[in-house]
């Protein structure tokens, strides 16, 4: 089984990358979360891999973190989610909201997904839940009352969606939302939260959404 590649960025696709190692090319499929923090084509990364074997197809799946390669292990460990599903719930979801999302029983969030309907969702909670609480107390991942009201307040999906209709991947829209909430919970414009949140993406604000 191939765990671990380490080789220069060849080219990066839509949902996957090739990399050049030792003159192979691999293509790995990765989740959103990973394509986007790789460095530039002809540069050297490590991706932690799973490789899935079957009858008619061998493919690697490579994530930037072990936390995320051991999750998404877990994720298709559930009947019903297969590999294209759980890359699908990592790109839109960071690993450790998914984990606190799924041991909180925050179906709600899970729905959110694209091809998470209710009763996987239901299922995924039931199969992976204490696992998942295990998991995050290992990893050391605490939810705060503070990440509830964040993702509760009244303008958060619309902030959220709102850069996502303007080509940001689900999961940096999600972590901008929540950082503009955060900065100032109080306020009730959209359009400023939307105009402070495009800051960040394009780094123009304080912070990084990349730490």
């Amino acid at each position: 089984m191939i765990a671990q590649l380490t080789g220069n960025v060849i080219r990066i696709e839509a949902n996957s990358v090739v990399l050049d190692v030792g003159g192979v090319g691999y293509r790995v499929n990765t989740p959103l979360s990973t394509l986007s923090r790789l460095p530039e084509e002809g540069e050297k990364t490590t991706l932690f891999t799973v490789m899935l074997v079957r009858e008619d197809d061998i493919s690697l799946y490579g994530f930037r973190t072990l936390e995320e390669q051991k999750l998404f292990m877990l994720l298709t460990s559930v009947t019903g989610i297969g590999p294209k599903l759980a890359i699908s719930m990592l790109s839109v979801m960071e690993w450790g909201e998914l984990c606190i999302a799924v041991s909180s029983n925050d179906q709600k969030s899970l729905l959110r997904i694209p091809g998470v309907g209710s009763k996987l969702a239901q299922r995924l909670c039931l199969e992976l839940g204490d696992r998942l609480t295990e998991f995050m107390v290992a990893q050391k991942i605490e939810r705060t009352p503070s990440q509830d009201a964040i993702t509760n307040h009244a303008l958060f999906e619309d902030i959220q969606e709102a850069l996502v209709n303007l080509g940001y991947s689900r999961a940096d829209s999600r972590r901008a939302a929540e950082r503009v909430i955060q900065a100032n919970p109080e306020k009730t414009n959209a359009g400023l939260f939307i105009r402070e949140a495009l800051k960040l993406l394009s780094g123009e604000g304080q912070g990084n959404l990349r730490h």
